[in-house]
């Protein structure tokens, strides 16, 4: 119960406006909508363990609260950080009390990500058998942090960064709570929404930080910046985003995006990923996605890593960034990872095959007697460079892997590839596949 004193205490402009029902949260509506996936069990009154995966502020624990008290289930909140297997040993024991007596309860677990596989393993049968409905927030991707057997006990719900639509209707809640408009131009307006970076707690701080300034003069998008401090970009270079953000990289560089690659290196490089791991990965995209329609790709790449090697951040970074525009720009052909792939496979089907005699070295008298070396063409010798002999084992017919684009460097490998298969059509024996 609360004191005479603690409900005279002032509380923080995000508790004041901390949504009463489920309707009341913005920026979730995919899933509580009445026709959501949450909205629909809530109108059933049939709630199941779930995991409520989104970025920071999005509304988890607020959305767990409300889903306790529209189901007419007792909260028990835990955090993974702070609580251990005690505290969930309490919380099972008194929801297996309430159960005798018909009362559900709702666990609730912050950080869920952050129990260890023998903790999660714990929940399984208080789950399985109904004792708690558990819901489960992270900020990380379930499929990498959570047990698979607990995954398969919980629908997993993706919670959306707040768009500025949100972001809006938390500025004008807010404005209407305090019955004062914020010090700010249409222009800072939109500026502060962009500093929240989809994050609705990390906004109403911003907001209780501007209602404390005078009312002018009014700030624009440099003042709010002067002002305020900007949300550091949600990056985890050991986690999903990591990944995200090396893909979407990857992709725009494929896709011969040079502003959108530039823009996912910038966001790389600012969360605080080690260029030398954008390097790498540059280097494996100028051999496996450019290869050899731009023999220079693989070149320009190993001088990039080198330049950064020598001269470190933020000075070599600018060497990483003429590579991304590099790659970007230039002509695409998987052609050679392809063709290696399609070797690989051709070499697994067809096992330990002898090379053709006449392409053997014959050091010995008794190899030369054997036909070691017998019948071989020396291709220096001929009039073309070029013998057209075969040298697939006796027992295999001849493969194609690799299948040169027609773009770039890679046209002009094309052309040498078709004139020295029709030489070595012509000199096939009659009857014989060349």
């Amino acid at each position: 119960m609360s004191t005479l004193f603690e409900a005279q205490a002032p509380r923080p402009l995000a508790d004041r406006l901390r949504p009463k029902t489920l309707a009341e949260v913005v920026g979730q509506g995919h899933l509580l909508a009445p026709d959501g996936p949450i909205g629909r069990m809530v109108a059933q009154r049939r709630l199941s363990s779930m995991i409520l995966w989104g970025p920071p502020g999005t509304g988890k624990t607020t959305i767990a609260r409300l889903l306790a008290e529209a189901s007419d289930l007792v909260f028990e909140p835990l955090s993974a950080v702070f609580s251990g297997v005690a505290d969930l040993r309490k919380v099972f024991e008194a929801a297996r009390g309430r159960r005798g007596v018909g009362k559900g309860t709702l666990l609730f677990i912050d950080e869920i990500h952050r129990f260890n596989r023998a903790q999660q393993d714990g929940f399984l049968p208080y789950v399985e058998d109904g004792t708690v409905t558990l819901i489960g927030a992270t900020t990380e991707n379930p499929s990498f942090e959570l047990n698979a057997a607990l995954l398969s006990r919980c629908q997993v719900q993706v919670l959306r960064r707040l768009d500025d639509a949100a972001l809006a209707e938390l500025i004008d809640r807010s404005e209407k709570i305090e019955g004062r408009k914020l010090p700010l131009t249409d222009d800072g307006r939109l500026a502060l929404c962009a500093m929240a970076d989809g994050d609705g707690r990390f906004l109403l701080n911003l907001i209780e930080e501007l209602f404390r300034l005078p009312q002018t003069p009014l700030l624009d998008a440099k003042g709010i910046a002067r002002t305020v401090q900007r949300r550091v970009p949600v990056y985890d270079k050991n986690q999903e985003s990591h990944y995200n953000l090396i893909s979407a990289l990857h992709k725009s560089l494929r896709g011969s995006d040079t502003d959108a690659a530039l823009y996912w290196l910038a966001r790389m490089l600012s969360g605080g990923e080690d260029p030398n791991y954008i390097a790498r990965r540059l280097t494996r995209f100028a051999a496996e996605d450019i290869g050899l329609a731009d023999p220079q790709a693989l070149v320009q790449a190993i001088a990039a890593w080198d330049t950064y090697d020598r001269l470190g951040s933020p000075e070599g970074e600018i060497a990483i960034a003429q590579l991304v525009i590099y790659l970007a720009t230039a002509p695409k052909s998987n052609a050679a990872y392809r063709a290696l792939g399609a070797a690989m496979g051709a070499a697994r089907e067809t096992g330990s095959l002898m090379p053709p005699m006449h392409i053997l070295n014959a050091p010995t008298k008794m190899m030369r007697e054997l036909g070691y070396g017998k019948g071989y063409e020396y291709d220096h010798d001929t009039a073309e460079g070029f013998s057209g002999q075969n040298y697939f084992p006796d027992n295999m017919a001849r493969q194609s892997f690799y299948r040169p684009v027609d773009r770039g460097f890679e046209r002009e490998i094309k052309k040498r590839l078709d004139y020295w298969n029709r030489l070595r059509d012509k000199r096939a024996p009659d009857g014989e596949e060349p």
